[in-house]
């Protein structure tokens, strides 16, 4: 049983909200043919709706490039959002980057749908109560594949309550809590931020699960939920 407390710092609230799912006994070792089907058509499926060209008049696209400029003091032209940059390097002709099934599905997701995702390995934090906060100066991050960082007080973060960070918002995620072969139990984070409706935050979550348990024999016993302010995620 999965029951986490996940709220939003009162000073973030209409700043950003989530899409929050749980995925329960996935098998995350090995790719079946049939998941990468799924992802190679979702590839060639936005591959006929974009173009580099048009991408960044796209008004999803435009309302994270926006949040990355005026709350986070970032020029998203030289970092790109997640799912921007994940899109470009398909449109450029390249494949997704096969990491593993889990993340290969939420990298997916993220093309499909425009948003940000988060995907966290639930034993790996222990389920403690989650909040999407503001960094303290000098709090440190430990990113995937980078060396440790040290966070301004202007970072927003997704923490356990304790301090354990699983990702600065909406873009990096934690070596620690991360998707590994042996993961069995995800949390699912889509980030939100101010335009994007509640929708589309939770059908890429749903998407995310359907494929996990279809293809990887997990199973989910509540819908994905969006978080505004604070809710109970039990599953």
């Amino acid at each position: 049983m999965f029951s986490v407390r996940f709220s939003i710092d009162v000073r973030l609230r209409g700043k950003v909200f989530v899409g929050v799912g749980v995925v329960r006994n996935v098998r995350n070792s090995e790719y079946p043919g049939g998941l990468l089907s799924v992802i190679d058509d979702t590839v060639r499926e936005v591959r006929s709706r974009y173009s580099l060209d048009s991408l960044k008049d796209d008004p999803i696209i435009r309302y994270y490039r926006d949040f990355y400029w005026h709350e986070l003091g970032i020029d998203p032209t030289k970092q790109r959002p997640a799912q921007e940059a994940l899109l470009r390097r398909v449109l450029r002709g390249e494949d997704l980057p096969r990491i593993n099934p889990m993340v290969d599905i939420g990298n997916a997701a993220s093309i499909k749908y425009l948003v940000p995702i988060g995907l966290y390995d639930i034993d790996s934090f222990g389920g403690r109560d989650l909040v999407i906060s503001y960094a303290r100066d000098g709090e440190v991050f430990n990113p995937i594949g980078s060396p440790r960082k040290s966070l301004t007080s202007n970072q927003i973060i997704l923490s356990t309550v304790d301090g354990l960070i699983l990702h600065v918002y909406p873009y990096r995620d934690s070596e620690t809590t991360k998707m590994r072969p042996e993961t069995r139990n995800v949390l699912i984070v889509t980030a939100g931020v101010p335009g994007i409706d509640e929708d589309r935050l939770v059908n890429s979550a749903q998407f995310i699960i359907n494929l996990a348990v279809k293809y990887l024999g997990g199973n989910a016993h509540v819908n994905p939920t969006v978080v505004r302010d604070e809710r109970d995620i039990n599953a």
